[in-house]
């Protein structure tokens, strides 16, 4: 996982093309105004979900993993935090191909907090629990965007 901010972006110009082509469109496009959905970029090697959804307590909230996808969250506006640790530190559930969905349970390794202009990168190997709320409940919204492992 790498952890960082869009004002930062020259530090990370050695990560892979897809994932700078993830950073280029939301530099080139307003995402704020971007309704909520999924957006493509690239048929289904890249594209953006953009969610808008209420932070809430760490136990209300589920982990995941995915094995197709690489996750880009980016915060748009709002904050949450997002618990992480390492898929061979957890208990693996059952995947859903359909969905790219793996369910796995464990202890939080890690927690980021996610304000506007941060970005989070989520590999598959690295379990993900997002939505957390900071000191309290808020709106937010964000955009994850989906770039397709070779």
């Amino acid at each position: 996982m790498i952890y960082g901010n869009l004002k930062e972006l020259s530090s990370y110009k050695d990560l892979e093309p897809n994932i700078q082509k993830c950073f280029q469109y939301a530099k080139e496009h307003n995402l704020l105004e971007y309704k909520t959905g999924s957006h493509k970029i690239d048929g289904d090697i890249v594209y953006v979900n953009v969610a808008e959804y209420e932070t809430v307590a760490r136990e209300e909230r589920f982990w995941e993993a995915h094995k197709e996808y690489i996750d880009i969250h980016v915060m748009l506006r709002g904050e949450e935090l997002v618990d992480v640790n390492f898929l061979d530190r957890m208990k693996i559930g059952e995947y859903v191909p359909k969905d790219d969905f793996l369910p796995v349970e464990g202890e939080v390794a890690a927690t980021v907090k996610l304000t506007p202009g941060d970005f989070l990168i989520c590999y598959p190997e690295d379990g993900h629990r997002t939505g957390v709320k900071v000191d309290k409940s808020i709106a937010l919204k964000k955009v994850i965007f989906k770039v397709k492992v070779k």
